[in-house]
């Protein structure tokens, strides 16, 4: 039961870019649409949770023995940006219009901050094997969560008439920040 309220407390009341302001770009840059914006959060998701694994074990079987705590961003980045060249691989050849749809956002997750937030806040809560794994795919799971939402409402502002000073990024602002408020009705949860 703890491990559920992790899971939920890490998707919902900690929300890594609604609460930690982390992963704006991808979901002010792909949210446009809704099929593109479900895509990139679970290619996000991947990265993120076999992320948030992998830096666990190499915080704990690499850095912290060998005493080189030092090079932590940079081992995690390499990391990262290992998966996300086999994630970039498995979607060319598994589907090619989804990899022509993501463009330039997919290879950018490398350099996604709430990716590497991840294993970052996760060393700095001293979490175990499972609440890191946990930690991971609740940020993925949030993250994917307001990719979807946020492209939701953004769909039908395309449709609503907007004020010429509003439209565009302006309005894709004041929504986004009515969705962290809402967010933040989650905090009494857990």
């Amino acid at each position: 039961m703890d491990y559920l309220l992790f899971l939920i407390g890490t998707a919902l009341v900690n929300n890594m870019v609604l609460v930690h302001f982390l992963g704006l770009c991808p979901v002010m840059g792909v949210s446009s649409k809704l099929d593109a914006s479900l895509s990139m959060g679970l290619a996000t998701a991947f990265v993120m949770t076999i992320g948030g694994i992998s830096s666990w074990l190499i915080e704990h079987y690499v850095l912290l023995p060998l005493g080189i705590g030092f090079v932590r961003i940079l081992a995690y980045i390499v990391l990262i940006a290992g998966l996300v060249q086999l994630m970039e691989l498995l979607i060319r050849k598994g589907s090619p219009l989804l990899h022509r749809s993501l463009g330039i956002y997919l290879p950018l997750i490398t350099t996604n901050c709430a990716v590497i937030g991840v294993p970052l806040i996760s060393v700095r809560e001293n979490h175990s094997l499972a609440e890191a794994s946990l930690y991971g795919f609740g940020s993925a799971l949030g993250f994917t969560l307001v990719m979807v939402i946020f492209a939701g409402m953004r769909e039908r502002l395309a449709l609503a008439r907007v004020p010429a000073a509003f439209a565009g990024a302006p309005i894709a602002f004041v929504s986004a920040g009515l969705l962290a408020l809402t967010f933040m009705g989650f905090g009494g949860l857990i």
